[in-house]
């Protein structure tokens, strides 16, 4: 089924930001599904409060979803199982990859769920759409030699390299996501004990000892460098940038990257996550229980946190077949 309002697309898109334009080429999205989508999103953030970027995710592929739906057949709060099929057709021609598919879906779920729940529809379009099989992708750890020469990369006699020094130390001594390192309050940091208050996903609150290395580089970045950088300005954020605004994600991103290359590390094989994946990975390697790795890391099943098992499986097979006479 085709429907002849799409605008065409004289080649198929073939990257991430062709993607976009061709999405964003869709018509503007319809004030009564750009409503519904914030009801949905407040209400689903006051039963399960779920993290910033996880509400972002929803919204991004709800808008994109209403975008190319137009409005027919009762716009976004309307949609029928046809429609769904012809959209998930639709992507594939584009090319989105099956990961970003089965997190749409998990998307399209939660919305659906919501409104059979309020009693808006009785129906859930999505009851027999299948998640495309995505394949099991071990997590990418660094080696530790790789994580000390990223964590030296910095230029600690410059504010801003002493900021980034401690921030990289943070977050391979913690296991800290991208977002909970950007958004770590100062309230949060408790240097005489050295611990951190960390929320994570579902606003969950977990402790996470800093480490004697990590608590020496944010002990130095306090008192030194983030004076200068606040400029006598008051920030909540532990990190901030030269404007005295609390560091962003997107510019964390770009400081790994830049790091990584410095470093000599391929830095298309990084990013903030892989600290996180390095940290555990090397407590696992280092004789760290799955229960403990589980508390640090936040994760609400361990199952979660088993996927990291099998790391350190492979690094032992590696390490066999490398070093065993009959390897």
């Amino acid at each position: 089924m085709s429907d002849p309002t799409l605008p065409a697309t004289p080649t198929t898109p073939t990257t991430p930001a062709e993607r976009r334009q061709v999405a964003m080429a869709q018509p503007p999205l319809a004030d009564a599904d750009a409503l519904l989508i914030e009801s949905f999103l407040e209400a689903i953030w006051a039963e399960n409060g779920l993290a910033k970027p996880t509400l972002a995710s929803y919204r991004r592929d709800l808008q994109g979803f209403a975008r190319w739906h137009n409005g027919r057949a009762g716009g976004l709060g309307g949609t029928d199982p046809a429609a769904l099929y012809d959209y998930l057709q639709w992507r594939s021609r584009q090319r989105y990859s099956p990961r970003s598919t089965a997190r749409l879906l998990s998307s399209l779920r939660a919305f659906h769920a919501w409104q059979v729940r309020r009693g808006a529809r009785r129906d859930d379009p999505t009851a027999l759409l299948e998640p495309p099989r995505l394949p099991r992708l071990l997590p990418k750890a660094l080696s530790e030699s790789q994580v000390e020469a990223l964590l030296a990369a910095p230029d600690d006699s410059t504010d801003l390299g002493l900021r980034d020094r401690a921030m990289l130390e943070l977050m391979y001594a913690c296991g800290l996501r991208a977002s909970e390192l950007t958004d770590l309050s100062m309230g949060a940091v408790n240097l005489r004990q050295g611990v951190l208050r960390v929320t994570g996903k579902g606003n969950r609150d977990r402790l996470v000892p800093l480490g004697d290395e990590a608590r020496h580089w944010v002990e130095r970045y306090l008192a030194e460098a983030r004076p200068r950088l606040a400029g006598g300005a008051v920030r909540d954020a532990v990190f901030i940038d030269g404007s005295a605004e609390a560091l962003s994600r997107q510019q964390l991103w770009q400081l790994v990257k830049r790091y990584a290359t410095g470093a000599g590390i391929d830095p298309q094989k990084i990013s903030p996550h892989g600290l996180r994946h390095s940290f555990a990975t090397h407590l696992l390697n280092h004789g760290a229980d799955l229960r403990t790795l589980q508390m640090l890391l936040g994760h609400s099943s361990l199952s979660t946190t088993q996927i990291y098992t099998l790391v350190a499986r492979e690094k032992l097979k590696q390490l066999h077949a490398n070093h065993h006479p009959r390897g």
